[in-house]
């Protein structure tokens, strides 16, 4: 059986988007599940729009999700000696010829075919027989493209990994230019080059590829190369069904790091994202690499849930501990320009609201309000410190320890509100906005038990003094 090899291949004109990203994990976990290779390429061929720091950005959002390669990454501007020998090759056997068609005389070409309600494409002129019977010579100062002479007749099949069973006519295919006027091969052969180089077995990608598919077929086996197997995903869109775009909130997988999202949250996410196990929904990527089979992907279109990433996030948030938490966010709350010495433990902090996050940004904005100094409004101040609420805050910040759990401070809580006749909302929103500033926290007795006596103590007292 032929060894598994897959592989990831982004032109560097852009970010890794999720679609990308999507395929390289799909890529990848096919090559882990059948203890095999998983390649890194960067077709890099246009020059025009590659560019150093997309090739960068693609590096980096690999490297973050962990997808890493087993081989590469490779570069195909490296490789442009073995493109031109090959070309070479294919013109001495005849599988390939030069084409001296001008832009305008494709242009007039085509248009002539529009008029006669014939489908517009390159009608082969320049095919060495044809070109003979016309009577066409090399024409002085135009330097010509290479194209492959695509077969005549017959069908291209293939059994696609995902969409079943496709056949495309030869007919309907003209010859591709694989070389442009000055010698640079074009994307289509750099491609079916480097998949019969590199052996790969299987060709995982976009279904956006489909028409370039019987192409590279054909191609391939004028070579005589081994063709790979060939699965085809469906695009990603949005939640109103159109495909995945910038208006939809689409962006670069590393702003989902910066945005506070985890990795493996949105691995997960793009597993789902046209491929299912029964009803899991929530996995380990050990597990995605053990289930993953194509036949299990979907063949429409998937929707990016927004919300559906957020819940993911959240759970996944809640796995990790503060420690990690508190490292993680640290720098975006002190980004706020907030200090978090002399304040309470971050780690305790992250503990406590968690579960209320469904990013690290959100995490990093709820845990600022331990690290500020409260400014209520005065007239929510007034309202919530009228007599004997004072005397009952002072009260209990006397009677707390430095360092206590929850059920302390609940318990020390009852035995002040019945010390001054008060109700458990009087005392709690009364904290609430003294400690934080604001009327919707944690549990309050969390919140006692994460600012510690002291600091309980010195807002209370701030809070009383400035009122007075």
């Amino acid at each position: 059986m032929r060894p598994v090899r897959t592989r990831f291949a982004p032109s560097p004109t852009g970010y890794l988007h999720v679609g990308g990203a999507r395929t390289a994990l799909y890529c990848w976990a096919f090559a882990r599940h059948h203890q095999g290779r998983f390649i890194l390429r960067i077709e890099d061929t246009d020059l025009e729009r590659s560019t150093p720091e997309a090739v960068q950005a693609i590096l980096d959002g690999m490297s973050w999700l962990g997808l890493t390669p087993d081989e590469g990454p490779f570069y195909q501007m490296q490789h442009m000696d073995q493109y031109r020998a090959v070309i070479a090759q294919m013109l001495q056997d005849g599988s390939a010829y030069t084409c001296y068609c001008s832009p305008q005389e494709l242009d007039a070409m085509r248009e002539e075919q529009r008029a006669k309600g014939l489908k517009p494409r390159y009608d082969g002129r320049w095919r060495p027989e044809r070109a003979k019977a016309l009577g066409l010579e090399p024409p002085d100062g135009v330097m010509p493209v290479v194209r492959f002479r695509n077969p005549d007749d017959g069908v291209v099949s293939w059994e696609d990994g995902v969409k079943g069973a496709i056949s495309i006519a030869n007919s309907e295919l003209d010859d591709l230019i694989i070389a442009r006027g000055d010698g640079t091969p074009t994307y289509n052969f750099c491609v079916v080059v480097d998949d019969w180089k590199m052996q790969v077995s299987h060709v995982i990608r976009g279904d956006d590829h489909i028409n370039n598919t019987p192409r590279q077929i054909n191609i391939l086996k004028a070579l005589g190369a081994e063709l790979p197997s060939y699965a085809h995903l469906p695009m990603i869109h949005g939640p109103d069904g159109e495909k995945l775009s910038k208006r939809h909130g689409a962006v670069s997988v590393m702003q989902y790091e910066e945005d506070g999202y985890l990795p493996e949250a949105l691995l997960n996410y793009l597993a789902r994202l046209g491929w299912s196990h029964g009803d899991d929904e929530i996995f380990s990527m050990q597990q995605f690499i053990d289930w993953f089979t194509l036949d299990h992907c979907s063949r429409s279109a998937a929707q990016f849930d927004f919300e559906k990433l957020r819940w993911l996030n959240n759970h996944y948030l809640r796995q990790r501990d503060g420690e990690w938490l508190a490292q993680s966010i640290a720098p975006r709350v002190r980004a706020e320009g907030l200090s978090i010495d002399g304040g309470p433990p971050l780690a305790a902090v992250c503990d406590l609201l968690k579960d209320r996050a469904h990013t690290l940004e959100e995490l990093a904005e709820e845990a600022a309000m331990f690290y500020l100094v409260p400014h209520p409004d005065a007239a929510l101040l007034q309202e919530r410190l009228a007599e004997p609420v004072p005397q009952a805050l002072r009260d209990l910040a006397a009677r707390l320890p430095e360092s206590f759990d929850p059920s302390a401070a609940s318990a020390l809580m009852k035995e002040v509100l019945a010390s001054h006749g008060l109700k458990m909302p009087q005392l709690a929103m009364a904290l609430r906005v003294v400690l934080l500033g604001r009327t919707e926290t944690p549990s309050i007795d969390k919140v006692l038990a994460v600012l510690g006596g002291a600091l309980v103590q010195e807002k209370i007292q701030r809070a009383l003094e400035g009122r007075g």
